[in-house]
């Protein structure tokens, strides 16, 4: 049974997550929290498996509780659920430890996936943010070596629409959605991903 603490200051958002969690197979509430420095007292006490954590809370925010649960060093993790689809506090919130970063608009079902993948120790950020996350790591790498970003040769190698699908999959979309999107079929969108790979092995 993986056991989830929710601190957030919207009763109502809380009821809703409490709700969830307790229909939810293998899942189960354990407390709630208003406050940041409230998380951070049942986070010692009650030693969940995860902490749903919000970000902009009364008094100590989600991202200092985060940072000071997680250093605990003890078994709890903490998953951000916010409505502020802003990259800093995705930023933030992964640097003060936590596991996974999604939004509150996210599909029930991907709030228990990332429940569940963050109580047995993955780590997942939400799509819609992943693709910055991974640019702005890379800029910043590049910036501390004082060196350009390189162009991988093997691009050069891509039809247009070949490098519109692989847009769409760094953006962290499905095969479904990116059909929709590009008004394809999936067994084409499966066609130019296959073709990707096979040129990227070639190269």
């Amino acid at each position: 049974m993986t056991t989830v603490l929710i601190a957030d200051d919207q009763p109502l958002q809380r009821m809703g997550f409490r709700m969830l969690i307790e229909g939810t197979p293998g899942l189960t509430p354990v407390g709630e929290a208003e406050h940041g420095a409230e998380a951070v007292r049942l986070a010692a006490e009650l030693r969940p498996d995860v902490v749903l954590m919000d970000i902009r809370m009364p008094g100590m925010d989600g991202i200092e509780a985060t940072r000071r649960i997680t250093a605990t060093g003890g078994r709890t993790r903490v998953l951000i659920v916010t409505t502020f689809h802003l990259d800093e506090y995705a930023y933030d919130g992964l640097r003060a430890g936590a596991s996974d970063f999604l939004l509150k608009d996210a599909r029930p079902e991907e709030l228990v996936a990332g429940i569940r993948a963050v109580a047995s120790g993955d780590a997942i950020v939400a799509p819609s943010l992943t693709r910055r996350l991974l640019d702005a790591y890379a800029h910043q790498v590049l910036a501390r070596a004082g060196a350009p970003a390189p162009a991988d040769p093997r691009l050069k190698t891509l039809s247009d629409r070949e490098r519109e699908v692989l847009v769409t999959i760094g953006r962290g979309w499905t095969n479904a959605e990116i059909a929709e999107r590009l008004h394809l079929t999936e067994s084409t969108v499966k066609l130019h991903s296959a073709a990707r790979r096979a040129r990227s092995r070639t190269t």
